[in-house]
């Protein structure tokens, strides 16, 4: 993969550097838009093209295109970044919903919930340590109200991000002393593509006014990165009104 600039300004160079999976739609857009102004944004996605369509809409962006689930298409993307000054922040937005009773699950499914929500953030953030530990930078993983608790139909989905917390929780402990930050950011029901998903398998109707604007989330994402460097936000849970 060949990763490439998209509409540079002239104090990218200076700009704290934050790698965004998911970026080209959602919550994972979202954060691209609200750090857009102060960031160089590494924007993660499978499409070379949309990301780089998307990229040049920002002051000072570039694209990510991986299969995240394919851990050495990971590597590869991750190993063909320039990252001078490290990685000040790693938002991860990037998920599937997989929805059934355990009785219609199967090993295929679960696997492909697990690889998707767990084992693609634990790699990538392996691969990126380095970078993160040399601008001292801070992980965002933006899990689920499901990171709490389950309920039919929920369990793949909600075993996940169970496992996607006890990785945050791991994390933040090993890198305390590597000057890395770790937060894991729970949203309640949001209004994106994955709502929709999930309206439609528990049979409800849609009505994007219930749920939170993925610009809400957003902004819980920003905190948490621009938060002083005396502090940490370990968990974060945001819920509609």
């Amino acid at each position: 993969m060949t990763t490439t600039t998209a509409n540079p300004d002239s104090t990218s160079a200076s700009r704290p550097t934050v790698l965004i999976t998911g970026a080209s739609r959602g919550i994972g857009r979202a954060v691209a838009e609200e750090l857009a102004a102060d960031h160089h944004l590494v924007l993660g996605g499978r499409s070379l093209r949309d990301l780089e369509e998307l990229a040049a809409t920002f002051p000072s962006a570039e694209p990510f295109a991986a299969d995240l689930t394919d851990s050495a298409a990971a590597a590869r993307a991750a190993e063909a970044l320039d990252l001078p000054h490290g990685l000040a922040g790693l938002a991860h937005s990037a998920g599937i919903l997989v929805r059934g009773r355990i009785e219609e699950l199967t090993a295929e499914d679960w696997t492909r919930s697990f690889t998707a929500n767990v084992t693609a953030v634990a790699d990538l953030t392996r691969l990126l340590l380095p970078a993160l530990r040399t601008a001292r930078g801070t992980v965002v993983a933006i899990n689920s109200g499901s990171g709490y608790n389950s309920g039919p139909g929920g369990s793949a989905y909600a075993a996940s991000k169970f496992a996607l917390r006890a990785v945050t929780d791991a994390l933040r402990a090993e890198e305390r002393e590597h000057g890395v930050r770790v937060s894991s950011v729970h949203p309640g029901r949001t209004a994106t593509d994955m709502q929709r998903q999930l309206r439609s398998d528990e049979g409800g109707e849609y009505r994007e006014e219930d749920y939170m604007r993925p610009e809400t989330v957003a902004a819980t994402v920003a905190l948490a990165l621009r938060l002083p460097a005396d502090a940490n936000i370990d968990e974060l849970s945001v819920r509609p009104r």
